[in-house]
């Protein structure tokens, strides 16, 4: 399936139905009052959050909707049925906006809990509603109101704790592969992947995190070169951004690796570079002693925690996940604890 994370969609609540104008045709009542009932109200569009789902690809070819109408009312006092509400399925981590105005609308991140999208229209009031003491036989009633119609732009972000980010081929899909039971294609080749995949790592004494792979990078991704817009925005909701640099590059190559992915990040969305960060050193298995040491000591400028691993055989990968969740868990207890103060954020620093 085709991975797709924006979507512009058009939704149209029910029109509300027509009251009814009537009067009572009974055997000896030649002259029966109004009796024209009202008209149902039209149905409502909701956006529901479906855990399942993990991608706006349903939106890629249905991009209206509409919800029923509300049925015109009847004699007898009879009132029309309400249209049906229309339920439309998202991801977890859906941004719905106004598509002409960019104004942000919602943040759907908790599953099951519908949002109005679009308000049903009124149904009219048929002419029995209309009956005074000096107007005893009104011929008129109500149309119903129209349904409110709106265009959305959706935008899903995923959902996870843990971002992978590094240059393409620096072994994101081979990690997230090993750590959990996503199965990312992979292959010696740049832009493996092509689209995020998520992975749920599961540690012992049933603790877990998400962690996604994001898309390899390259310089200008900020400015959309190689649909790199399309992929930074994934790494806003995650607590740890993780650095996956290979190791078996020159090492003026990994250094600059690292300043290019920070800058990158920090053109997007300059706080980002607040949250906590770590930097996995991979394919350590292809290195020697010497030059693994060499390598640490020219990336220490930049203040992060290095871990060298290896992905391919798993070296040194269970350290780097107890530290990741030590991180993840602690980001979990600051939002339970968050009473409208700011969290205090590390202040790190950018390889120059």
């Amino acid at each position: 399936m085709d991975f797709v994370d924006q979507a512009e969609i058009l939704v149209k609540a029910g029109d509300g139905g027509a009251g009814c104008i009537s009067f009572r045709r009974e055997k000896y009542v030649p002259r029966g009052g109004p009796d024209g009932g009202d008209g149902g109200r039209g149905g409502n569009v909701y956006l529901v959050v479906d855990s399942g789902l993990n991608t706006l690809q349903s939106f890629r070819y249905k991009r209206t909707f509409k919800a029923q109408k509300g049925r015109p009312g009847r004699g007898k006092n009879q009132h029309g049925k309400a249209g049906e509400d229309m339920y439309i399925k998202v991801p977890p981590g859906t941004l719905v906006k106004d598509a002409e105005t960019g104004l942000v609308l919602a943040d759907l991140t908790e599953p099951g809990e519908p949002w109005l999208a679009a308000r049903g229209g009124k149904g009219g009031k048929g002419n029995a509603r209309f009956a005074t003491s000096t107007r005893q036989a009104p011929r008129y009633a109500q149309p119903g109101t129209k349904g409110q119609e709106r265009r959305l732009l959706l935008e899903l972000k995923l959902l996870a704790d843990v971002g992978l980010i590094g240059f393409p081929n620096a072994g994101k899909s081979t990690l997230l592969s090993r750590i959990s039971s996503a199965r990312p294609k992979i292959a010696d080749y740049p832009f493996t992947t092509l689209i995020p995949q998520l992975g749920v790592v599961e540690l012992s004494d049933h603790r877990t995190m998400v962690v996604a792979d994001i898309p390899g990078l390259i310089e200008g991704a900020h400015k959309g070169v190689g649909m790199g817009l399309d992929f930074l925005r994934h790494v806003e909701r995650t607590s740890v951004l993780l650095y996956i640099l290979d190791c078996s590059l020159a090492q003026n190559e990994i250094v600059r690796d690292l300043k290019v992915l920070q800058s990158e990040i920090e053109a997007y969305h300059a706080p980002l570079l607040k949250k906590p960060q770590i930097i996995a050193l991979n394919k350590i298995d292809i290195v020697d002693n010497e030059r693994l040491e060499s390598v640490k000591e020219a990336l220490s400028p930049c203040g992060l925690e290095l871990f060298p691993i290896s992905a391919a055989t798993g070296k040194g990968v269970q350290a780097l996940l107890e530290a990741l969740y030590a991180i993840v868990e602690k980001e979990r207890q600051n939002q339970l604890d968050l009473t409208g103060q700011d969290i205090d954020l590390w202040d790190l620093e950018i390889v120059e």
